[in-house]
């Protein structure tokens, strides 16, 4: 006996004509990659330790930190300092420094750091200290872009491989968007951009390349299915037919993220925050973006010749 689910977030049998409007989100997704690139420029990314370089140290005070007290004792000892600001909750410090030349010249700073503290907040622990040198952050930088580059390479494969090239160069094509909105994204919230958010992209590309894939199975089933079913309309009635999925999955992941990105903590919550951002972004562009594209350049030239028995068409919707 089948059980049919209580609740459904789209209804059954839905015929919604997604690709009515396919210029118009090609067109904000254009405008909205555009601006990403813009501000990976300018402003540009607020990088972390592991790609700019430098000394990072937690400290935590007794008590509610005063900031003004710990820059002003920083200066008065000559330290340069990057940034000073709160790391979690009040009495928690991030003290960001300047890349020294040798390990000799990052103990001595160090060291100065922790006098100064020791008597501006008297108390004060300093819990942990990383250090990390020019030439590192550059090879940890061009090994985060080339594990971004690599991912998308291996899609393109992958997808060509079981679909054929209209499928995957529409993925990819997609997938390239995707991340240039994440880049944005992070370049305007000013969001750390560290390992950790390498790794929140890549997980964002499989995420995304999931749903893609769920989305372009149906097509070609139906493309099997529908010999004669116009390509536009078949697209229309793939994605209806794979929205209550689409979106369950979607709902289920944002959800179970939403947590980490308010309760997480510092360290979590940037993690999360992207992935909540990528949720939203890679489920709407598989229906906006990627389909679009397929359409475009499937036209005519999707095979539809297969062994799977021919039924007659399903009602077409109105173009």
């Amino acid at each position: 006996m089948l059980i049919k689910p209580r609740f459904r977030l789209a209804p059954d049998h839905t015929r919604f004509q997604f690709m009515k409007g396919r210029f118009l989100g090609l067109i904000v997704s254009a405008v909205l990659s555009t601006a990403s690139v813009v501000l990976f420029f300018y402003p540009g990314l607020n990088l972390g330790i592991d790609f700019s370089g430098g000394i990072v140290m937690q400290v935590r005070t007794e008590g509610p930190a005063n900031f003004t007290q710990i820059r002003a004792a920083l200066t008065d000892a000559h330290i340069q300092v990057q940034g000073v600001q709160r790391f979690g909750d009040d009495s928690d410090v991030l003290i960001r420094l300047s890349t020294q030349p040798n390990e000799q010249a990052t103990q001595l700073t160090v060291t100065q750091v922790r006098d100064a503290l020791s008597k501006s907040a008297v108390g004060a622990r300093i819990m942990r200290t990383d250090a990390v040198g020019a030439s590192v952050s550059a090879e940890l930088f061009r090994n985060g872009l080339l594990a971004l580059g690599i991912s998308l390479l291996m899609i393109l494969a992958y997808i060509w491989f079981r679909f054929e090239w209209q499928f995957a160069v529409g993925a990819v094509v997609t997938l390239i968007l995707d991340i240039t909105k994440a880049i944005g994204f992070l370049a305007l919230t000013r969001i750390e951009f560290d390992l950790v958010m390498v790794a929140a992209i890549l997980t964002v590309l499989g995420y995304s390349t999931n749903d893609k894939v769920v989305v372009y199975d149906r097509v070609r089933e139906n493309l099997r299915k529908y010999k004669t079913m116009p390509l536009r309309e078949l697209i229309d009635l793939s994605i209806n037919e794979t929205l209550n999925r689409t979106l369950g999955t979607s709902m289920t992941v944002f959800l179970a993220s939403l947590p980490l990105a308010i309760f997480g903590g510092q360290s979590i919550s940037g993690f999360a925050t992207i992935m909540l951002f990528g949720i939203v972004v890679g489920t709407s562009s598989s229906i906006f973006i990627a389909a679009p594209i397929l359409l475009f350049l499937g036209e005519h030239r999707l095979r539809r010749d297969t062994a799977l028995p021919v039924t007659k068409d399903s009602p077409a919707t109105e173009p």
